[in-house]
């Protein structure tokens, strides 16, 4: 829809000269409307042509009001009738983070439109996606990404749903040392590998083995930065377990650190978290330190 409220045309399309000031939310309105001033983009007096695009569908019925430019001395004023073919909703702009309550699930694209992705990247790092050694490339790109990236389809707290009450008054640390590690650093997208020590002091129950080093892998295969890997493997045991403590340690050498940037090949970031008993005991802390060696 494009309206030429100084001829007269109503939403039959054109231009107007003058500035518009609009009554609608001013945001909606700037995102709708497009000053060109370019050649071919003025009328015969010089006045910019400023084009109107789906106002009906962006506010339904709205009264505009033009001031008169200096080159053409006029005022319109029109309102912008009902128009049935223009009913359908304006589309959502995705949320900022800052504006997610952790809820919302983020649209993904289509593996076409992934592969497609792969492909431009591949041609801006100077190479030809069509060529025999890259023909297959995005695809099998996009598929390692599944892999990769496998942590957003599994929720960590399912895993920790089974627990174990007959342990014979067993009321002494846990410990899983030496968990391989692989995540992704969410600033470069390279890897950073290393390895998890996980410790909890149970209250009453336990859980499997096994289920300690799944909930590492989940965190593990998303988008990250250490620290907050570190923090969310010690909350969720510590939420879906309820012990007397829980300890966790990272340590991993970053690709984003040996591969570009500073290049410091052989450094290791090591990081912590210590809940319950582990925080506010020394002596089990220290006992935990000692049992995973360092």
């Amino acid at each position: 829809i494009e309206l030429d409220l100084a001829g007269g045309q109503g939403l039959q399309g054109g231009h107007f000269p003058g500035q518009c000031v609009e009554n609608a939310d001013r945001h909606a309105y700037e995102d709708k409307v497009t000053e060109r001033r370019s050649k071919g983009a003025a009328d015969q007096g010089g006045n910019p042509i400023i084009r109107l695009s789906a106002l009906a569908t962006l506010w339904g019925r709205e009264e505009l009001s033009c001031r008169p430019s200096s080159e053409n001395p006029m005022n319109v004023s029109r309102t912008v009738q009902d128009d049935p073919t223009s009913q359908a909703p304006a589309p959502e702009k995705p949320l900022k983070p800052s504006e997610r309550t952790g809820g919302e699930e983020i649209e993904k694209p289509t593996r076409a439109a992934a592969e497609e992705a792969v492909r431009t990247l591949i041609l801006w790092a100077g190479d030809d996606p069509d060529r025999e050694g890259l023909e297959g490339t995005p695809a099998r790109v996009v598929r390692s990404y599944g892999e990769f990236f496998g942590g957003y389809d599994q929720d960590p707290a399912d895993v920790l749903k089974t627990t174990f009450s007959e342990v014979e008054g067993y009321d002494e640390m846990v410990v899983v040392r030496d968990i391989p590690l692989m995540s992704h650093c969410e600033h470069h997208m390279v890897p950073f590998l290393g390895k998890a020590h996980v410790a909890y002091l149970p209250d009453t129950r336990v859980v499997g083995l096994s289920k300690l080093a799944r909930v590492v892998e989940i965190y593990a295969r998303r988008l990250q930065i250490q620290e907050k890997l570190t923090v969310q493997i010690a909350d969720t045991i510590n939420r879906e377990l309820k012990p007397k403590g829980v300890a966790v340690v990272v340590e991993a050498q970053h690709q984003c650190m040996t591969m570009r940037g500073v290049h410091k090949p052989g450094a290791d970031t090591v990081t912590s978290r210590m809940l319950g008993a582990f925080r506010t005991r020394d002596a089990t802390r220290k006992e935990f330190f000692s049992l995973i060696g360092r």
